[in-house]
Formats: structure tokens, C-alpha cells, sequence
């Protein structure tokens, strides 16, 4: 059928050209379905059990003889295209080849990665402690150990296959989740049965200090019920009440007022009693317990017999007559000591906001005991703050700036320099008894500090004019540094001790005494 010159079947040259291939993507298939008309198409092999020269209906024996050449072109045309078919799925398969086993590689390397992470460095131990890193902690080692352990063996048959067939090694698809699936996490660790557990609990306040905690049922047998006969004083913060204990023993217990504590819960109460138990010294009044009960605050402190310096000073004559000028310098010294320690020994710094004669305390031997230290939280809250100024004010103990609400270390100084000129003149603070002139003690001395004569005559009569006037003079100039109007221009409260240290070392053996109980 070759050597004819021009065959064409259905339009296509079967002698000059070869039929083009289908697209690679078009499926292949060895038969196709025979079309509905009476000429068979190229390429169409009869069904099994069929005569290879009769069609489905049966067609005579006469037209297949007539087809011989054609069959031999068409089945060298079948040949022609399940080579290429062969040719196409071997490539197919080399391209599925390449693309899996990068991904087969990767996940191996992956696997490997993962099992020596968790075989390795799962557990570094705390990192506090570098020296415990690599250890495997042995309350996590069940599950995740026993999984793991198969991987090595796994590992071992795969390189002994290659090793003796020469191939790679192939994981199944399980194995390969297993590698890739990283153990449970490791339960925490049960408490110890002997330790309870911990349970929440709301903040309760806490006492850190040595102070007694008292009940309100023993305050009141101590003080006789806080009757007027056991009141001793009172002040802006509240009343102070005589206690007797069933030993003899005497306390001075401090009722504080609902208004000092409107703005104070349990806990801050028991923080301020922390507080004022670290204030430790020689000359201030010492905390011995508290009471917080049915919503009464009290402070329960030692027990000066003496009363205070402003009772001392303006109450009783007899006992003011006592008050030698050595015993005033004593008294001086003594109260420079209590606020140089709250102002430049204690941390944080306590401004005592308070100083005043009659916070100024006297034991037995007419010691100094300064009182309610550390009790500013209390003057600064509220309508309290208001009116401690308007007391400092008015009784002439404040300093200039106190009126615009400001009251630091140094209102305390110039405070301070009020009470040395009450030892000084014996006067009070503010009396309305004198003329307006002399009714407020600070206005009246400052001009006549540092006029010799006018200084002579400042100075309490019941002194008889028993002290030396160099001493006197001392004390004056120390007075009016104290009570400078501009709080940058007052001494520190150590500059202040150190220059009464110095006035009785320069008074010679008059102020021994006091000298050597202050030097040391």
C-alpha cells in the first residue's frame, strides 16, 4: 500500500507524512468503541470473538479480504503509538521519582533532627543551674523514652539493608509519623503528701514588729473604763488615757480619732504600728502595743511621769523653778538628738510634722522622750492636715510655708527653734494674755536675739540670773538660725546637735555632766 502514489483515507495522507501525535495529556487507549457508521476508523480493533473480516452486523467475508493492507498499516500504526505511550509514562514516572525523593530525603533529615533534639536536649534541666543541663529528669522518661527507644533500632535495620543491598532505606509511612510526632508533654510533678496545699487567701495585714496587740475589754479595766479622771492630754490626732497594768506597771495608751482614721483600713493601721516600731531611740517615746477591735484604733506607748515640757514650762511654778539652765540645754540637746535621728539615721527619712512642747515628754530624771514620731501619715490625710496647720499656726509652732501645704524636715527645724525659746524665755508659744505685741513668742524675740541686754531681759525670770551669758548668747544665736523664714537658710538637724555639743564643751566644768552624757 506504500507504492501507491497518492492514498488518502478520511483527508490524511498516509504515504508522505505520519499522523501527529495527541497532546501528552489526552488519555491513551489500545481500542476505541467502533463509530455508528459502516467504516470502521483508523486504528479500530474488533472485539474478541469477532472475525477479523466481519463487522458487529455481520458483513461478508469478500469486503474484509479487501482490507488486508489496511490492517497491516494499522497495526503497525498500534505499535507505533503504545511505544509512544511507554515512552510517556516512563517519563511520567521518572518526574514523580525526582519530586519524592527530595521530600523522602528531607523528611529523613527531619526525623533524624527531631530524634536527636528530643534523645538529647529535651530536657536541659533548669537554667538556673548549668551544671544539671543534659540530665533526663526520671518521672518523665515512660512514654516519651519507650517511644523513642524504637527509632535507633529502626535506624540500624535501615543502614544494615543498604549495607547489603546497596539501596536506601525506605520508611514506611507510620514510622515516619512516629518519628515526626513529638512525645507528650511531661506531667507536672504531684506535690509531696506531707505539705498541704496552699490556698488562696485574701490580703490580711501582717505584724512585723514586737508590739503587744492588746483587746479593747483589757484597755478598759486598765484605764478605769477610759474614764476623765485617767485622761492625762489630747491633741488633733485624739486622747491620751493612763493605764495601769494588774503588775503596777504604767502605759499611756492613745485613743486615735475616727477622723485621723477615715481614710485608714486594718491593713494600713498595721503598717503604721510596723513603722513606728522601727523608730528605736534613746529620746523617743517607745511603742509597746496596739488595738484594733470593733473598729477603735489605739497606740499604747511608755509611760513618762513627768508629763510634758509644756506642762513643765506652764503649768506648775514649784516644778518649773527646777529647771536649771543646765537641765534646759540637757532637755535641748535631748530633743536635737530624737528629730537629727528621724531626720538623717532613719530610711526612708521621718518628718515628725508635729514638733511641739507638748509632744516633748519627761520621764522621772527629766529625760527627753519625743512622742507621736512617725505618725505624719495620719496628720496629712484629710481634714486633719487642715487643721494640724491651723494648730501649728495658731500656737505659733509653724513654719512660714506651713501655710501653703508644705511641711518638711526643715518646718520641723524651725519648729524646733519655737521650743528652744520657750526653755529660753519660759513663755508660751502663742498667749493671748499678753499684749498683741508679744502674743505670738516668735515675732516678738527675733529682733531682740542679738541685742546683749534685750536678751537678758527675754530670759525666764525663774532662772534668777543663773547662767553664764556666753552660754545664753549661744543659745540665742542657734534660736535664730533655727527659725529663718526661708526653710533653705535653717540648719540640718545634725549641724543643730553638734552646735549644742560644742556651746558645753566651750561652758567648761559648769556643763560637765552634760557634756559627758552627750559626748559619747
Amino acid at each position: 500500500m506504500l507504492n501507491i502514489p497518492n492514498f488518502r483515507k478520511d483527508g490524511n495522507p498516509f504515504n508522505s507524512t505520519i499522523a501527529p501525535l495527541p497532546p501528552p495529556t489526552s488519555p491513551l487507549s489500545p481500542t476505541r468503541a467502533p463509530p455508528p457508521s459502516g467504516t470502521p476508523p483508523s486504528g479500530w480493533v474488533p472485539p474478541s470473538g469477532q472475525a477479523p473480516g466481519k463487522r458487529a452486523d455481520g458483513p461478508s467475508a469478500a469486503e474484509g479480504s479487501g482490507t488486508e493492507g489496511k490492517k497491516k498499516f494499522l497495526t503497525t500504526k498500534r505499535v507505533v503509538w503504545i511505544s509512544i505511550a511507554v515512552v510517556i509514562s516512563f517519563i511520567v514516572l521518572v518526574l514523580v521519582c525526582l519530586l519524592l525523593i527530595p521530600k523522602c530525603t528531607r523528611r529523613r533529615e527531619e526525623a533524624d533532627e527531631i530524634f536527636k533534639r528530643h534523645q538529647v536536649g529535651a530536657y536541659r534541666g533548669n537554667r538556673e543551674h548549668p551544671g544539671d543541663e543534659g540530665s533526663l529528669p526520671t518521672n518523665h522518661m515512660d512514654k516519651g523514652t519507650r517511644r523513642m527507644g524504637a527509632i535507633p533500632k529502626l535506624w540500624n535495620e535501615q543502614e544494615k539493608n543498604v549495607q547489603r543491598m546497596g539501596t536506601e532505606p525506605k520508611l514506611h509511612e507510620h514510622e515516619i509519623e512516629m518519628m515526626l510526632t513529638p512525645p507528650p508533654p511531661p506531667p507536672p510533678p504531684a506535690p509531696p503528701a506531707d505539705i498541704p496545699r496552699a490556698k488562696p487567701s485574701a490580703r490580711t495585714p501582717k505584724l512585723s514588729s514586737s508590739a503587744r496587740s492588746f483587746t479593747i475589754a483589757t484597755l478598759q479595766q486598765y484605764t478605769n473604763s477610759f474614764s476623765q479622771e485617767s485622761l492625762i492630754g489630747g491633741g488633733m490626732l485624739g486622747s491620751v488615757y493612763r493605764a495601769e497594768l494588774p503588775d503596777g506597771k504604767v502605759l499611756a495608751v492613745k485613743k486615735l480619732d475616727k477622723r485621723a482614721l477615715s481614710q485608714q483600713n486594718d491593713v494600713d493601721f498595721i503598717e503604721l504600728v510596723n513603722n513606728i516600731d522601727r523608730i528605736r531611740h534613746a529620746h523617743v517615746v517607745e511603742l509597746v502595743g496596739y488595738c484594733a477591735e470593733h473598729g477603735q484604733r489605739l497606740l499604747i506607748y511608755e509611760y513618762c511621769s513627768n508629763g510634758s515640757l509644756q506642762d513643765a514650762l506652764h503649768s506648775d511654778d514649784d516644778f518649773k523653778k527646777k529647771l536649771s539652765w543646765n537641765t534646759r540645754i540637757h532637755m535641748a540637746l535631748g530633743a536635737a538628738r530624737a528629730l537629727e535621728y528621724l531626720h538623717e539615721v532613719c530610711h526612708p527619712p521621718v518628718v515628725h510634722r508635729n514638733f511641739k512642747a507638748a509632744n516633748v515628754l519627761l520621764d522621772e530624771e527629766l529625760n527627753v522622750h519625743v512622742s507621736d514620731c512617725g505618725l505624719a501619715p495620719l496628720i496629712s490625710s484629710g481634714s486633719v492636715s487642715q487643721l494640724s496647720g491651723q494648730i501649728l499656726t495658731a500656737y505659733g509652732y509653724g513654719a512660714p510655708e506651713f501655710e501653703s501645704g508644705i511641711y518638711t524636715s526643715q518646718s520641723d527645724v524651725y519648729s524646733f527653734g519655737v521650743v528652744m525659746l520657750e526653755l529660753l524665755t519660759g513663755r508660751k508659744s502663742h498667749d493671748k494674755t499678753r499684749s498683741r505685741v508679744e502674743q505670738f513668742l516668735v515675732r516678738w524675740a527675733i529682733p531682740q536675739l542679738h541685742d546683749i541686754d534685750a536678751l537678758s531681759r527675754m530670759v525666764d525670770p525663774s532662772l534668777d540670773g543663773q547662767y553664764p551669758a556666753k552660754s545664753l548668747s549661744h543659745f540665742a544665736d542657734i534660736i535664730s538660725r533655727c527659725v529663718q523664714s526661708e526653710p533653705e537658710f535653717r540648719p540640718p538637724m545634725s549641724e543643730v546637735v553638734q552646735d549644742l555639743l560644742d556651746m558645753i564643751r566651750r561652758e567648761g566644768p559648769s556643763n560637765e555632766s552634760i557634756g559627758a552624757k552627750f559626748m559619747s
